[in-house]
């Protein structure tokens, strides 16, 4: 290790009989006034800053057009589209995943078509398609299909 000094005495430990300089010996080259933060009570208020001038005022806008109406379905308004209700009740459901690249969408409407082959008297009340991760060995976007019939 080089010392960088000319003197080429050892750092002293603590036990050394040298005192470490305290207070506001301007020798000690360390400050002992508190930080001002920038907050709190107990600091002292800052002095006033000179007063800005006032901001150019804007151009007046001309006449704002009103608002359109907003219409919400209500009594007055058109009615809900009737439930298609066949009469039958849901007995089952199946559902169909894949992930979202080209080849595994060509799988899935394979596997759908032939599991409708498979069961012929099976009718199909409803569908929902969505779109969600699935968690695998890696969580990746998959399309979901949920079959009631």
């Amino acid at each position: 290790m080089d010392n960088l000094g000319s003197n080429d005495k050892p750092i002293p430990f603590d036990d050394s009989d040298k005192p470490i300089p305290l207070g506001d010996n301007p020798s000690s080259g360390v400050s002992r006034a508190p930080l001002n933060l920038g907050g709190g009570a107990s600091q002292p208020a800052p002095a006033a800053a000179p007063t800005p001038k006032p901001a150019p005022k804007p151009a007046p806008k001309p006449a704002a057009k009103p608002a359109p109406k907003i219409v919400t379905p209500g009594a007055s308004g058109p009615a809900a589209p009737p439930a298609v209700s066949t009469g039958e009740r849901i007995t089952g459901v199946k559902t169909f995943f894949t992930k979202l690249h080209a080849g595994a969408m060509e799988f899935l409407d394979e596997s759908i078509g032939r599991w409708l082959e498979q069961n012929p008297n099976v009718s199909i009340k409803h569908t929902n398609i969505t779109t969600g991760d699935v968690q695998g060995k890696k969580t990746e976007p998959n399309i979901i299909i949920t079959v009631w019939y």
